[in-house]
C-alpha cells in the first residue's frame, strides 16, 4: 500500500461486503421501505481503507466515513425513505471516534431488532508494514500518545480484537499494493447478482508466514516436492509437466477429491449461518510448486461447485 492508502485518510474504508437481506422493509413512519444493504467497515488503522472505500464509490455505493456508531440505524432509515436512490450504504468506522465501541453493540442490536442485516469487513496488516506506512507519510497512529507507533498500532489491535472477530471479511493487505486492492474489491463486490458464496483461493509458502486473512489453511507439503527435480526446479505449479507431476504423487488426487467434499459440507454450513466469503490458503515450503497446482485444480473444482472464485499465488516468484 502507499502512502495514500493510509488510515488517516478521510475516505479510509473496507474491503469485502455484504449483502442485506432483499425486499426486507422497515417501518419510516411514512409507511414501509425497503432498507438498503449496510456494511460496515473497520480495521487497523494504515490498513487501506481509503482505497477499498474509493472502490466502493466508483461501484455505486453510498460511503460514510467515521459515522459515530450511534447514528448507523438512523442511516439505515434514511436510505429506506430515499425511495431506492440510496440501496447500498457502506459505513466507514475508526478509532478516530473514540466512543465508538461504546456505543457500536447498541447500534447493531437496533439494527438486529429491525430486522437489518448486516456485514463487518475487516482490514488488517501486519506491524512491520503498518509502521512502514506511518512513517512513510510521517504522521502518528492516533492511538500512540506519547509513545511509539508500535504502542498506538498494539493499543488499537486491543481494541479491534471483538470487532475482528465478528468479521464476515477480513482481508490483510501486508503485501498488497493499490492495485491488488482494488482488485480484491471488485471481485467481492462488482456485478449486478451476488452469489451465495465466494472463496478465495490463495497459495502461499510456509517459510514466508501464514496469511492473517485464511479461514482454512491447507498444507501440501506432504507431497514430494519438485524443487528436488531438477528439470522442473525453474518452473511452477502453473506449468503442466509440474502439475501432472504433483497429481501424480500417492494421494495427490485423492487429498483433492476429499477436501473438495469437504468444502461442500463447509459451504453448506457458511450459507446457512450468512458467511459469504471464504479464504483457503493453500501452502507448501516455497509457495511455488506443490500450493500452486493445488490451488488451481481446487479453485477450478470449487468454481463448477457455483462458487465464485478468486486465484491469487502469493508468493510465487518470490524466491
Amino acid at each position: 500500500m502507499t502512502e495514500h492508502e493510509h488510515e488517516h485518510d478521510s475516505t479510509d474504508r473496507a474491503d469485502g461486503a455484504g449483502h442485506v437481506s432483499t425486499g426486507t422493509t422497515i417501518d419510516t413512519g411514512d409507511g414501509n421501505a425497503t432498507i438498503p444493504e449496510l456494511v460496515i467497515i473497520s480495521g487497523m488503522s494504515g490498513a487501506g481503507r481509503s482505497t477499498a472505500a474509493k472502490c466502493l464509490e466508483d461501484l455505486g455505493w453510498f460511503v460514510v466515513d467515521n459515522l459515530p456508531p450511534a447514528l448507523i440505524p438512523t442511516m439505515v432509515e434514511l436510505g429506506a425513505r430515499s425511495q431506492g436512490n440510496v440501496a447500498r450504504i457502506a459505513v466507514v468506522v475508526d478509532v478516530r471516534g473514540r466512543r465508538f465501541f461504546d456505543n457500536l453493540r447498541e447500534s447493531l442490536a437496533d439494527l438486529e431488532a429491525k430486522h437489518v442485516t448486516r456485514r463487518i469487513v475487516f482490514l488488517e496488516s501486519s506491524d512491520d508494514a503498518l509502521v512502514r506506512r506511518f512513517e512513510s507519510v510521517r504522521r502518528p497512529h492516533p492511538l500512540q500518545g506519547d509513545g511509539r507507533i508500535v504502542d498506538g498500532i498494539a493499543a488499537e489491535r486491543d481494541l479491534l480484537r471483538e470487532l475482528r472477530g465478528d468479521a464476515d471479511l477480513v482481508i490483510d493487505t501486508s503485501s498488497l499494493n493499490v492495485h491488488e486492492l482494488r482488485a480484491k474489491m471488485d471481485a467481492q463486490f462488482a456485478g449486478d447478482e451476488e452469489p451465495e458464496l465466494r472463496a478465495t483461493v490463495m497459495s502461499f509458502g510456509f517459510k514466508y508466514g501464514l496469511p492473517v486473512d485464511a479461514d482454512l489453511v491447507v498444507d501440501c507439503r506432504f507431497l514430494p516436492n519438485p524443487h528436488w527435480v531438477p528439470e522442473l526446479r525453474p518452473f511452477t505449479g502453473l506449468n503442466e509437466e509440474v502439475s501432472d507431476y504433483v497429481f501424480d504423487q500417492p494421494g495427490a488426487k485423492e487429498f483433492l477429491n476429499q477436501y473438495t467434499e469437504l468444502l461442500q459440507l463447509i459451504a453448506t454450513g457458511y450459507r446457512r449461518e450468512g458467511k459469504r466469503y471464504v479464504t483457503i490458503a493453500v501452502g507448501c515450503t516455497g509457495g511455488k510448486h506443490r500450493s500452486v497446482a493445488m490451488s488451481e485444480k481446487l479453485a477450478a473444482r470449487l468454481a463448477t461447485e457455483g462458487i465464485e472464485t478468486v486465484l491469487v499465488h502469493r508468493d510465487m516468484g518470490r524466491e
